[in-house]
């Protein structure tokens, strides 16, 4: 058989929220609605469940990767035919709650055989881009979304307008059915309604009996201020619709956010290069630099300041998204040097450098 992390096409390290994401995506592939008449899909959307049966249920999980290859041999694979048992009898205490997934006790199939009833739909994950100053500021923006929703013409129901799904006759609306494999009965997706528990005799003529359409909505987003790169806002409700009368998922805005020529975002606070003269870090002064607000405020840069010094202006920098008030502005100093100098400054220096020089020598006697 097929190793059951194969059949979802996931480690065997991945998360519960990766295994739930590649079943609803191999489930809405392989689903015999978006499939009429392709057994081989049937087949696949079979095998999709059963794996699902049992890696979405910790406790069985864990039997599986200790007993899986032990479990099944052949073709014993979930959705496939004959089932061996390779261990003991006095294992079999041990491996009710993993087979209870898979298999039916004699007289009744799997609850969980009916798990395209009342899925909740998928998430949709959308970028936008955002200018530095918008992320600074924050806005409202419209943004077009194509996802899959319930059919305008009949509703969602995939019935063609004035009929309605019966149901199943095979499976009389359980939406399995179980067959006998030895000790065991092995509770399998009806093959008639796909697991739906109902049929639809005349599809809809407009999304062929899916119930569901591709449609693009547009959805006002407001971007709070302070997003970053990467920040993530999400709208509960607006993403696909769900599977048989199912809640709807969830719209995913990730912001993209432009950089800055002026400012580096650190957290909530911003950067900014600051450039003064050599005089002036010597000696002290007094500097204008812009804020994100477009304001210019006034820095005063200590007397003997190094290159590269970090100058720290309180509440300018970005706002925090927890309503935290605002990060601070960094200033960096970096120290000018002219690449042409007039006659006057450069006389200047060569005096500052003799007396510099004179001066270090003296300390270097003493």
């Amino acid at each position: 058989m097929r190793d059951l992390y194969e059949v979802l096409g996931v480690s065997k390290t991945a998360s519960a929220d990766e295994i739930k994401k590649a079943y609803r995506k191999l489930a809405r592939k392989y689903h015999p609605d978006k499939n009429p008449g392709d057994t081989e899909a049937e087949e696949r959307f079979k095998e999709v469940q059963g794996a699902y049966d049992v890696l979405s249920d910790p406790e069985k999980r864990k039997q599986y990767d200790q007993l899986g290859p032990r479990l099944f041999s052949g073709a014993g694979a979930p959705g496939g035919g004959n089932f061996q048992w390779s261990g003991n009898v006095g294992d079999l205490g041990d491996l009710s709650d993993l087979l209870g997934g898979l298999f039916g006790r004699r007289g009744g199939p799997s609850p969980r055989g009916r798990r395209s009833r009342g899925e909740r739909g998928a998430d949709v994950e959308v970028a936008i881009n955002v200018s530095f100053e918008d992320s600074l500021r924050g806005l409202t923006t419209k943004i077009p979304v194509e996802l899959e929703t319930s059919c305008q013409t009949c509703n969602g129901s995939g019935a063609e307008p004035g009929t309605t799904p019966t149901i199943c006759p095979e499976c009389r609306g359980r939406g399995v059915t179980a067959e006998d494999e030895g000790f065991f009965a092995f509770s399998r997706p009806c093959p008639r309604c796909g697991g739906n528990g109902t049929v639809i005799e005349k599809p809809c003529r407009q999304c062929g009996g899916s119930g569901r359409q591709r449609r693009t909505k547009r959805y006002t987003v407001k971007i709070p201020a302070g997003v970053k790169d990467g920040t993530q806002i999400r709208l509960k409700g607006k993403g696909e619709a769900g599977f048989g009368g199912g809640p709807p998922g969830d719209l995913i805005v990730t912001t993209r956010v432009a950089r800055s020529p002026v400012f580096e975002r650190k957290g909530a606070d911003l950067v900014i290069e600051v450039p003064v003269t050599y005089a002036e870090a010597a000696l002290g002064a007094e500097v204008e630099l812009p804020t994100p607000e477009g304001r210019r405020i006034s820095l005063k840069v200590p007397a003997g300041s190094h290159d590269g010094k970090l100058l720290r202006v309180r509440g300018q920098g970005a706002p925090k998204l927890n309503g935290g008030g605002k990060g601070d502005l960094l200033a960096r100093l970096r120290i000018a040097v002219p690449s042409k100098l007039t006659k006057a400054e450069r006389e200047a220096l060569e005096a500052l450098q003799k007396a510099s020089t004179r001066d270090v020598r003296e300390r270097l006697r003493t």
